[in-house]
């Protein structure tokens, strides 16, 4: 009886690189935190998706993967030794700060990839299927309820200990500063408009630009050095 061949979807491509980043890099390293969070929800999407809980399944692939490759291409252009995106700087830089907890760089790379990649993948999505965000609006919703399911997860793996509930400790302000809900509502708001300002490309570069430029600043602000 021949055996059944095993397919490589583009979704296992991705989860594949991601696992050969997870294995190389030391695990206190800021990129290699936020790798092993961001691996978790693609495998979290891959299942969903195999268990058919996408109505439209091609295009939450199709989405999946033009937005992990964004993170991948990132993390490719630092190792090159070439600049980055603004949003993703913060991180590469602090990656190896002792003054940065793990939390901080979880959250920092949550923050650069829904705030400013999740944006571009939807318009690279659109592209590819020829359709328009609206149509992709209930994968861009589920995408974002599994992040959103699982922040309280990485919150209270990364958390060094029940002190940090304090009020005083600064940890605690720091990251009442951010919201993942309200970054994805206005990643949604940005998809939106990039989209509609595809035909007039200098237009959308400035905006691109622009919106890079302030999800950097908030990871710069999320990796704030803190006393232990």
């Amino acid at each position: 009886m021949a055996q059944c061949e095993q397919f490589t979807t583009p979704v296992d491509a991705v989860l594949s690189r991601m696992r050969a980043l997870d294995a190389r890099l030391p695990g206190r390293d800021g990129v290699a935190v936020f790798n092993r969070v961001y691996l978790t929800v693609t495998e979290a999407v891959d299942r969903h998706i195999d268990a058919g809980l996408f109505p439209d399944a091609r295009a939450a692939i199709t989405l999946d993967v033009r937005f992990a490759e964004r993170y991948l291409t990132a993390v490719e252009t630092a190792e090159e030794g070439l600049r980055p995106p603004a949003c993703w700087r913060p991180l590469f830089q602090m990656r190896r700060h002792p003054g940065v907890r793990p939390l901080q760089f979880a959250l920092a790379g949550i923050n650069a990839h829904i705030g400013h990649d999740l944006a571009l993948a939807v318009v690279d999505a659109c592209r590819s299927l020829g359709c328009e965000p609206t149509d992709l609006e209930d994968e861009f919703d589920r995408v974002g309820d599994l992040l959103i399911s699982l922040e309280e997860q990485i919150r209270e793996e990364l958390m060094p200990g029940p002190d940090l509930f304090q009020i005083a400790d600064p940890l605690t302000h720091l990251l009442g500063s951010w919201s993942l809900e309200r970054a994805r509502d206005a990643t949604w708001a940005a998809a939106r408009a990039l989209w509609a300002l595809r035909r007039l490309p200098e237009l959308a570069g400035e905006f691109t630009e622009r919106l890079d430029a302030a999800v950097g600043l908030a990871g710069r602000m999320l990796l704030t050095p803190l006393r232990d």
